[in-house]
């Protein structure tokens, strides 16, 4: 099909602020659209896709018949307006919807497509019941912002994340007011953007709440002064509206993305909770050895997945799209779930999520018998210990344990699989290893750790941090996660501990696929921070966000396990 392209193509929203988009529209006749609506400017070459891009390829989805319309969204690069994460995407993305409709080489079907900001503002259009999405593929993406992004599963501040793109967005803006003629200096731009070279001083001020390229009275304040999932977030919780979406969605993610364990959630909830059968039926998930940003090629520091993890998204996007928009289903069935085993380093198509074979497996904590299980000598068992013990360490939020790879932006050098040899020795950080694996044993979808803990504070973090150790001695981590203690009942009801009184607490570790294989050991590492991944907590009890180095004090914490209180780390089996 011949396109014709029109640039910065006005569209006016019903408050009257006018946002532009590129579109690629057909020469003559009438086409479905697919629809993008982004943030991080329309002008940019990453959207034209391709290899090893989240974003499919523009080329392949106008050679398959289809219009495109690639919008800036409110307050962004050429759009009008003021830009407020996720605050007006509902209304802009149905005003987005009628304009299309309004167009004469509209056929009247519409699909979305996008990464990250632009997944979330497909899911701004499918929640509102839009009749008019047809199909929708959010990739590395998730609906809620709480315990999806801004901060985790338990509670912590995703400290690094928020620096980044806070200060990415805000240097946005700065130059885009720069361009406009609504400040006479680049200066403050450039200031904001050079502080992105280094990521990590980002993160070292504090208190949090004063970084000082964090802008004031805006957004980014409103999500540190309100650390609980409060009203605040429910306001912008999308999950109890999964069911109103008729559409059906393409999930895609991968296994070191900082959204798959919400990603893979969104699918569960399509799956249950979608107002239509096609959007519970037809909605597929795609999970692969990536991470959040490009190149998707399973190419890490310490790790290669090989030649099989090369991905290009834009075949298996234009299948779906033509099945929902066009009704073409492809030749073969297409499976509803099709994951990157690790390890073995293959791809599999499942029936569902979770896999329906998945057993749960409890490896319980145990001592070796030396004082030190700091050394690495603490064990995995799959036998529960009768007799009780316990091991202490000492967590001094001036001092702590640093990342080292996992799901995190923006530290391309320490994102996804790193050895954690790196990081071995540490005082403060609990080894539990498990035997010698005597043969393989394929660990895939949510793991959990359920501990028994007591600390000198009233409030204290908890980390643990799944491993897969190679017999040449390489400790390559596969998930993690942290609990925040003050939340271990509930994120919207903070409840501070008695110092000494033992706690039975589950810290979420999101979702891994991977096969141990023979020679090799599983381990477990538990300690209380991951910093700048996550804030540091100050184990005060207080607002974290805005507490200095000199309000921080240590807290000793102590893992109880055997006999009436069994610690477990609780691993998804599959028999195969």
């Amino acid at each position: 099909m011949r396109h014709i392209y029109e640039r910065d193509v006005p569209m006016d929203m019903r408050d009257g602020v006018t946002l532009r988009a590129n579109v690629w529209r057909p020469l003559e006749g009438t086409a479905p659209t697919l629809v993008m609506r982004t943030s991080y400017n329309k002008e940019m070459d990453r959207f034209a896709g391709g290899p090893f891009n989240p974003v499919p390829s523009l080329t392949a989805f106008l050679n398959a018949g289809y219009a495109v319309v690639i919008q800036d969204g409110r307050g962004t690069y050429a759009s009008d307006g003021t830009f407020e994460p996720k605050v007006n995407e509902v209304a802009d993305g149905e005003d987005t919807l009628a304009w299309l409709r309004e167009q004469e080489w509209f056929d009247g079907t519409v699909g979305a497509y996008g990464a990250s900001y632009m997944g979330m503002t497909q899911w701004a259009m499918a929640v509102s019941g839009e009749r008019s999405l047809k199909a929708f593929a959010p990739s590395v993406a998730a609906v809620d912002w709480y315990s999806g992004l801004w901060y985790s599963p338990g509670g912590a501040l995703s400290l690094s994340m928020l620096t980044f793109w806070t200060t990415f967005m805000y240097a946005a803006e700065e130059q885009r007011a720069f361009e406009h003629g609504e400040t006479d200096s680049a200066e403050a731009a450039q200031r904001l953007f050079g502080a992105l070279a280094d990521p990590l001083a980002l993160c070292d001020a504090l208190p949090v709440a004063d970084l000082p390229v964090i802008g004031k009275g805006r957004w980014c304040d409103d999500w540190l002064a309100h650390p609980d999932f409060d009203d605040y977030w429910k306001a912008q919780d999308w999950r109890p509206s999964i069911g109103a979406v008729t559409a059906p969605a393409l999930f895609t993610s991968g296994w070191y993305d900082l959204f798959v364990h919400e990603t893979v959630a969104d699918f569960m909830r399509m799956r249950s909770e979608a107002a239509s059968e096609k959007a519970r039926e037809g909605s597929r998930l795609v999970i692969g050895p990536w991470h959040h940003e490009m190149p998707m090629n399973g190419e890490f520091r310490d790790r290669s997945f090989g030649a099989a993890a090369d991905c290009d998204l834009s075949p298996s996007h234009v299948a779906f799209f033509d099945e929902w928009l066009r009704g073409r289903p492809a030749p073969s069935p297409q499976p509803r779930v099709r994951i990157f085993v690790m390890g073995i380093d293959q791809w599999r198509d499942e029936e569902d999520w979770p896999l329906p074979d998945t057993r749960y497996v409890d490896y319980h904590l145990s001592s070796s018998g030396s004082a030190n299980t700091a050394a690495g000598d603490g064990v995995l068992s799959l036998e529960a210990p009768t007799a009780a013990a316990q091991d202490t360490f000492r967590y001094d939020p001036r001092d702590p344990v640093p990342t080292a790879g996992g799901a995190v932006l923006p530290f391309p050098g320490f994102v996804g699989p790193v050895d954690q040899r790196a990081v071995d020795g540490r005082s403060d950080v609990l080894c539990y290893l498990s035997p010698t694996l005597e043969t393989p044993l394929e660990v895939t979808g949510f793991v959990n750790l359920t501990v028994f803990v007591s600390s000198s504070a009233v409030d204290t973090d908890i980390t643990a941090k799944l491993v897969d150790v190679f017999p040449d001695g390489r400790a390559l981590n596969l998930c993690d996660g942290i609990l925040r203690l003050r939340y271990r009942n509930d994120l919207s009801k903070p409840e501070l501990m008695t110092p000494g009184e033992v706690y039975e607490v589950t810290v979420p570790m999101a979702v891994t696929s991977n096969v141990f294989l023979t020679g090799h050991r599983i381990r477990l590492d538990i300690s209380s921070s991951n910093f700048p991944h996550y804030d540091r907590n100050s184990n005060t009890g207080g607002v974290i966000a805005t507490e200095a180095v000199e309000d921080m004090v240590v807290a000793d914490n102590t893992v109880h396990h055997g006999g009436a209180r069994p610690s477990r780390l609780i691993l998804p089996v599959i028999d195969r």
